[in-house]
C-alpha cells in the first residue's frame, strides 16, 4: 500500500505561542514595575501625604521618637496591603490574558485546540513498546513532500484510544522474544475497531513439527497436515474436528466450510436461474479474460477464490478467524488471505479490481449507514465496467423495497442481474429474503 496521509505536526505553532505569551508576561512585568516605581517616587500622582508618613525625628525627646516608630510601623503595614492587593490585580489580569490567549487559538485552530491537546495527552500517557508503536518517529533524511512532515506516523485504529489496558496488555511481551498466543484478544479488538491493530517486536509461535502444505493446484482441494497451525486459539484441536463440525450440533461461523469434498465441492458451479448464480454465467457477462483480479469479502475457506484461480483469476479472500483458522486454511490452499474486518476500507486503490464478490456477510446486520459506506467502497476499488456479485443478501421483506432497493440506487451501479426470493428454512412466516445481484461500475 502506499504512504497515507498523516496529521501534521504543530510544535512550530506551539513554540510561536508559548513565545508570544512569554513576551506578555514580561511586558506585564515591566508594566507593574514602572507603575509600582511611580507610585513610590511620585507620591504627589496618587495624592497621598507621604509627608505624613515620613518620621519626624527627635533627638532629644524619646517618647515622640517612639510614637513616630509605632506611626511609621502601622503605615508600612498598610502599604505591604496596598502591593498585595496590587499584585493579586496583576496575577487576575494575567490569567485573563492567558484565557484570551488560549481563546484566540482556538477559534484560529492551532494548536491549543482541545483535540491537538488530546492527541498529545495520549501520546505522553504512553510508554514501553506502545509508546515505541505509536511513534511519531522522525525520518532520517528530513522533511518529505510525499508526506508533507518530517515524522513518520505509523497507522493505527483511532478507536484504539478508548481501550488503553488492552491496548497495553496486546502490547506486553519480550522484546525479541515468542509473542503471547493472543489471537481471539487480538480478534476482538480489531472488531470494537482497533484496525490496524499497532506492529509488534515479537516472533509468532510456531507450530511443532510443522509440515509444508501441498504442492498446487493439488492445494487448492486438500486439508492441510494438523502440525501447519497453533490450534491454542480454536475449540477444534486438529482439522479432522472442523470438517465434520458441519454435522455436529451447534452453530458456527462457516460451519461446513472446512469439508471440502461436502457443498463446498459443488458452489457457484451451477446456475438456477434466480438467486444461485454460477462463476460461468458471470464471467460470460464480461469480455473473455477481462475478469483477471478481485476480492471475496468474508470469503469463509476460500472456496470462491479457489474456483476462480482454476479459471486463472487471481482473489484476495478477506476471512475473521471466529473459531477457526480461516486465514491459515485459504494460505494452505495456496490462496491469498486478507485477516480484515467488513468494517474496515478497502486496502485497494481507486478503480482497480475486475470483480468483487461477498456471499451472506453482507446482509441487514450491518446499520444501515455502515453499509452504506462499504458499498460505495466497493463500488471505489471497482474499475470502470468491473462487476460487483451480492451474493444472498438477507433482509426482512419489510425492508427490501423501503431500505435497501433505494440504497442501491444511490450507489449508483448498472444492474445486470437482479433476483429477489423468499428464505424458507425457518418458516413462511418469518417473511426473509434473499437478494442476488450483478451489479456493474458505469463506464462514465
Amino acid at each position: 500500500m502506499g504512504l497515507e496521509d498523516y496529521p501534521p505536526r504543530k510544535q512550530n505553532q506551539q513554540q510561536q505561542q508559548s513565545s508570544i505569551r512569554s513576551k506578555l508576561k514580561i511586558l506585564l512585568l515591566l508594566v507593574s514595575s514602572n507603575l509600582l516605581t511611580f507610585f513610590l517616587f511620585y507620591p504627589n500622582s496618587l495624592r497621598i501625604p507621604w509627608s505624613d508618613r515620613v518620621p519626624r525625628i527627635h533627638l532629644w525627646d524619646s517618647e515622640a521618637l517612639l510614637r513616630e516608630l509605632n506611626s511609621t510601623q502601622v503605615r508600612l503595614a498598610q502599604t505591604q496591603l496596598d502591593l498585595s492587593d496590587l499584585q493579586r490585580r496583576l496575577l487576575t489580569s494575567n490569567s485573563l490574558l492567558e484565557t484570551l490567549l488560549t481563546e484566540l487559538g482556538r477559534i484560529h485552530g492551532d494548536s491549543s485546540s482541545s483535540s491537538s491537546s488530546s492527541d498529545s495527552d495520549w501520546q505522553e500517557s504512553l510508554s514501553g513498546e506502545l509508546k515505541l508503536a505509536v511513534g511519531p518517529h522522525k525520518l532520517p533524511l528530513g522533511f518529505t513532500s510525499q508526506l508533507g512532515s518530517d515524522e513518520l506516523f505509523p497507522s493505527l485504529g483511532s478507536t484504539c484510544r478508548r481501550f488503553p489496558d488492552e491496548l497495553a496488555q496486546y502490547m506486553s511481551y519480550p522484546v525479541g522474544g515468542e509473542c503471547p498466543v493472543d489471537d481471539v484478544f487480538a480478534q476482538i479488538l480489531m472488531l470494537k475497531g482497533c484496525e490496524p491493530l499497532p506492529r509488534r517486536r515479537c516472533h509468532p509461535k510456531t507450530p511443532t513439527n510443522f509440515v509444508p502444505p501441498a504442492p498446487f493446484p493439488a492445494s487448492l482441494w486438500s486439508i492441510p497436515p494438523d502440525t501447519s497451525i497453533i490450534w491454542d486459539a480454536y475449540s477444534c484441536k486438529n482439522y479432522s474436528c472442523l470438517v465434520n463440525r458441519g454435522k455436529s450440533p451447534g452453530s458456527y461461523d462457516c460451519k461446513d466450510c472446512f469439508d471440502l469434498s461436502g457443498r463446498e465441492k459443488s458452489r457457484w458451479l451451477f446456475d438456477n436461474g434466480a438467486l444461485d448464480y454460477s462463476i460461468d454465467a458471470v464471467l460470460s457477462t464480461r469480455p473473455d479474460g477481462s475478469i483477471r483480479i478481485g476480492l471475496d469479502i468474508g470469503g469463509g475457506s476460500g472456496t470462491f477464490a479457489a474456483r476462480m484461480r482454476e479459471l486463472n483469476v487471481t482473489i484476495v479472500t478477506s476471512s475473521m478467524n471466529f473459531d477457526g483458522p480461516f486465514n491459515s486454511f485459504i494460505a494452505s490452499r495456496g490462496l491469498v488471505p486478507l485477516h480484515l474486518s467488513v468494517a474496515n476500507r478497502l486496502p485497494f486503490f481507486d478503480n482497480t479490481l475486475d470483480i468483487v464478490h461477498s456471499m451472506h456477510v453482507l446482509s441487514n446486520w450491518i446499520p444501515d449507514t455502515m453499509l452504506e459506506f462499504t458499498l460505495f467502497d466497493i463500488y471505489r476499488v471497482l474499475r470502470p465496467g468491473g462487476v460487483f456479485w451480492l451474493d444472498h443478501f438477507f433482509c426482512l421483506g419489510t425492508q427490501m423495497n423501503s431500505t435497501y432497493v433505494p440504497m442501491f440506487d444511490r450507489i449508483g451501479f448498472n444492474k445486470l442481474r437482479w433476483d429477489a426470493g423468499r428464505k424458507l428454512d425457518r418458516g413462511f412466516n418469518k417473511n426473509e429474503w434473499y437478494l442476488s445481484a450483478l451489479l456493474e461500475k458505469p463506464m462514465t
